[in-house]
C-alpha cells in the first residue's frame, strides 16, 4: 500500500501577455492512494488485484482555475488477473488467464471543458511453459470495447482511441 501527496511546481503555461511564449507559474498536486495485493490462492492459481485512488488538481495557475482537475488523470483505477496453470497430468504447463482493466473518467484538458469517458476491458491469455522455455497468445480487449487513453495537449480532436481486439503471441526461452 502506498500513499502519496506530491506537488509539482514551475509547470510551463501559456504567457498572458505573449501567447507567442510560455512562462513557469503552474502547480499542480496529487494525493492517493495504490493498493496491490497478489498471491497464489491454491496451487498454480494466482491472483493479482490493484485499486489506485489519485486526485490530481490545479493548485496555482495564471489562466487555470486552481480546483480544476488535472488533464488525463483519472480518480479511479482498478485490475485483476487471474492465472491457472495446470500442475499435474497430461495438461501440466498449460496455463490460462483472464483480467480486468478498469479507468475511470477523467478531465481531457485543465479547463475540464470536457471529460473523457471511463472504461472496462477485459484480457485473456493462454499459455504454455516448460523447464526455461514459454509460449503464449494474449487477446487483448476481448469484447472489442471502445475506449480512450487520453487527450495529448488537452486537445479535443486529438483523443487517442485505445486498441481494439487483438491477439500478440510471444516465445520466450
Amino acid at each position: 500500500m502506498t500513499f502519496y501527496d506530491i506537488t509539482k511546481t514551475n509547470i510551463p503555461t501559456a504567457d498572458p501577455n505573449n501567447s507567442a511564449f510560455n512562462i513557469l507559474t503552474r502547480e499542480v498536486k496529487s494525493r492517493g492512494i495504490e493498493l496491490d495485493v497478489s498471491g497464489e490462492i491454491l496451487p498454480g492459481l494466482n491472483v493479482i488485484a490493484a485499486y489506485g485512488y489519485n486526485n490530481a488538481f490545479v493548485t496555482s495557475d495564471n489562466l487555470t482555475p486552481v480546483g480544476n482537475r488535472f488533464a488525463n488523470a483519472p480518480r479511479h483505477t482498478a485490475s485483476l488477473w487471474t492465472t491457472y496453470q495446470f500442475q499435474t497430468g497430461d495438461l501440466k504447463g498449460l496455463g490460462l488467464g483472464l483480467g480486468i482493466y478498469y479507468v475511470g473518467d477523467r478531465s481531457g484538458d485543465l479547463a475540464n471543458t470536457y471529460v473523457i469517458p471511463s472504461y472496462l476491458r477485459f484480457d485473456s491469455s493462454i499459455f504454455y511453459r516448460r523447464e526455461n522455455w514459454r509460449v503464449q497468445v494474449n487477446f487483448r480487449n476481448l469484447f472489442n470495447t471502445e475506449y480512450y487513453l487520453g487527450s495529448p495537449n488537452s486537445d479535443r480532436l486529438g483523443v487517442i482511441p485505445g486498441a481494439p481486439f487483438s491477439i500478440v503471441g510471444t516465445l520466450s526461452v
